[in-house]
C-alpha cells in the first residue's frame, strides 16, 4: 500500500488587521460597573483582546470585530448594554457569488490549515443557486471505519490526467498494445492561471514552489519558462505551460522535464498536440475550452480519441460566458459527462472543471458532476488576504497589500489552504463510504439535486417552475 498523502503546514497569522463579521457595540453610559461583568466572563477572551487591539490601533476603518458570535455577553448583561453589530467591511467584501462568509472561511483555512467548524451549526440557506442546489450523500456517517482523516480505513485522494485504453492486447504475458501517458497526481485539483487583472509577477514563484510542496500542477503562461530555468528538476514536473494561439514552442530542454502541457482551442488542435508529442512523446496535452455558448458541443466534439484531456472553464462565478441567461458550471460539466457516456467516449478523454470553484465542498460537488478534477486560482488569492473587491481594476491601492507579500507567508497561506482542502475531501469521502476519489467521477447517485427533487415531489402538482 501506497504511502498516505500529507501535506507539511504550519500556521501562517495575517499581516493585516481581520475583518471579522461581529462587534460588539458597548454603551457604557449606565454601566453599573458590576463585580461579575460579563465581559470578563467571555469563554473566547474578546473583550481583554479588543482592548489590547486598540492600543495598537492604526486607522479608524480597522476597528476590532473578531467576536465569535456566541451571544453570550449580549444576553448576560444585567442593564443591557451590549449589542452584536456587523461589520461593514466585511459585507463589502467579494461578491453575490464570492460571498464574504467564503472569503472569510478561506482566510481561516490559510491561516491554520484546519477544516473550519461552526458551532452554531449551518446557518446559510437550504437551497440556492449554483453548487447550493446539490447535496451529498452522507449516509455512510456513522460507520466508524470510515472516519475521515482519523478513520483506519485508507482512503486514497489520487487521480489520473490522461487517456485510459479500453482493452488491452497481450501476447503471452507482456502487453502488445500502445499505452497512452497517464499522470496521477494526489488530489483531483490543479492550480490554474491567475486571471490577468489580479496577478503580480512575484506571485509566479510563490505558486510555483506551492505546487512543489503539494505535488500538484501549476498552469503557466509558456512564455514565464525563464522564471524556472533554475531550479527545473525541482519546479518543472509541477509545471504546466500554458501555449495560446500562435505561441512560441518552448526549448527542448524545457519542455522535456515538464509532465503536462495546455493549448488554446483553436482550428489546429490536433497539429500543435503533434508538434508537442514530437519534441516530448511522454507529455500530456490539455485543450483549454472556454464555456460559451458553443463551447459544450465544442469540448464533445474534441473527445475524438486524438484529445487526451479537455479543460473546461466557466467565467469566476461559474456561469457560462457570454451568455444571457448563463448556464452554471455544475450542469455544463453533467451535460458533458453525459454527452460523452452516451458516444462511448467518457473514458477516452480526462475532463478538468474550472471557474466558480469557490469551495471543497465544490471541488467534490464537481467531479460528482462528471469532472475527473478541477482547476482554481481565486481561492489560492483569496488566501493571501485579497478581498476581490476590484479596486485593482479601477488602479487604486490594494487593501490587502498584496504586492508586499514575503514569499515564505504566499507559499505557506496556499500550501495550508490546500491542505485543508484535501482534509475536508477525505471526511466527505468517509462520510460518503467511498475510499477512492477515482470513482467520484459522474456518481450522481452519491448526490440531490434539488431541481430534481422539487420536480419529482411537486411537478405533477404545480407543473414545471418557471424560469426567469
Amino acid at each position: 500500500m501506497p504511502e498516505k498523502y500529507h501535506i507539511t503546514t504550519k500556521p501562517v497569522p495575517p499581516r493585516r488587521p481581520r475583518i471579522g463579521k461581529y462587534g460588539i457595540v458597548d454603551w457604557r453610559e449606565d454601566c453599573a460597573r458590576c463585580h461579575n461583568c460579563v465581559k470578563k466572563a467571555c469563554v473566547y477572551d474578546r473583550h481583554r483582546d479588543e482592548i489590547k487591539y486598540i492600543r495598537n490601533i492604526e486607522s479608524v476603518d480597522a476597528l476590532f470585530f473578531d467576536c465569535m458570535g456566541c451571544f453570550s455577553c449580549v444576553q448576560d448583561c444585567t442593564k443591557n448594554l451590549l449589542c452584536l453589530s456587523i461589520n461593514p467591511e466585511y459585507e463589502k467584501l467579494g461578491n453575490s457569488y464570492w460571498t464574504p462568509e467564503i472569503i472569510q472561511t478561506t482566510w481561516t483555512q490559510a491561516e491554520t490549515a484546519k477544516i473550519p467548524v461552526s458551532g452554531a451549526g449551518y446557518r446559510g440557506k437550504f437551497s440556492g443557486e449554483g453548487f447550493d442546489s446539490m447535496w451529498t450523500d452522507m449516509s455512510e456517517i456513522v460507520r466508524p471505519t470510515r472516519d475521515g482523516i482519523h478513520g483506519r480505513e485508507y482512503i486514497s485522494s489520487a487521480v489520473d490526467i490522461g487517456q485510459k485504453p479500453a482493452f488491452l492486447a497481450t501476447s503471452g504475458d507482456e502487453v502488445v498494445s500502445p499505452l497512452s501517458p497517464i499522470l496521477s497526481i494526489p488530489m483531483p485539483l490543479i492550480i490554474d492561471r491567475i486571471p490577468e487583472k489580479y496577478s503580480l509577477p512575484k506571485l509566479d514563484a510563490v505558486i510555483a514552489e506551492t505546487a512543489v510542496k503539494t505535488d500538484l500542477i501549476a498552469i503557466m503562461d509558456s512564455q514565464k519558462w525563464p522564471l524556472f530555468e533554475k531550479d527545473a528538476e525541482k519546479i518543472l514536473p509541477h509545471i504546466a505551460f500554458y501555449f495560446a494561439s500562435g505561441a512560441v514552442m518552448l526549448p527542448e530542454g524545457i519542455l522535456k522535464n515538464t509532465r503536462l502541457a495546455e493549448i488554446e482551442d483553436d482550428r489546429d488542435v490536433k497539429g500543435r498536440i503533434r508538434e508537442l508529442k514530437q519534441i516530448h512523446p511522454g507529455i500530456i496535452v490539455s485543450v483549454r475550452v472556454e464555456l460559451t455558448a458553443d463551447g459544450m458541443q465544442r469540448a464533445i466534439e474534441l473527445a475524438d480519441g486524438d484529445v487526451e484531456v479537455i479543460h473546461i472553464v466557466a467565467d469566476m462565478n461559474g456561469r457560462q460566458i457570454g451568455s444571457e441567461s448563463p448556464m452554471f458550471i455544475k450542469d455544463m460539466t453533467r451535460k458533458i459527462h453525459k454527452a460523452l457516456i452516451e458516444n462511448g467516449k467518457r473514458d477516452n478523454v480526462t475532463i478538468i472543471a474550472g471557474g466558480g470553484i469557490a469551495l471543497p465542498e465544490h471541488l467534490a460537488k464537481a467531479v460528482l458532476c462528471g469532472a475527473d478534477l478541477v482547476s482554481i486560482e481565486l481561492p489560492l488569492l483569496v488566501g493571501l488576504e485579497c478581498h476581490l473587491c476590484r479596486r485593482c481594476e479601477e488602479g487604486l491601492a490594494c487593501p490587502a497589500r498584496i504586492q508586499e507579500i514575503s514569499f515564505d507567508y504566499g507559499v505557506g497561506r496556499m500550501t495550508n489552504l490546500i491542505s485543508a482542502w484535501h482534509d475536508q475531501l477525505i471526511e466527505l469521502m468517509g462520510a460518503m463510504g467511498m475510499r477512492d476519489a477515482r470513482r467520484l467521477r459522474g456518481d450522481a447517485g452519491r448526490a440531490m439535486f434539488f431541481e430534481q427533487l422539487e420536480e419529482e415531489a411537486f411537478g405533477r402538482i404545480f407543473g414545471n417552475r418557471l424560469q426567469a
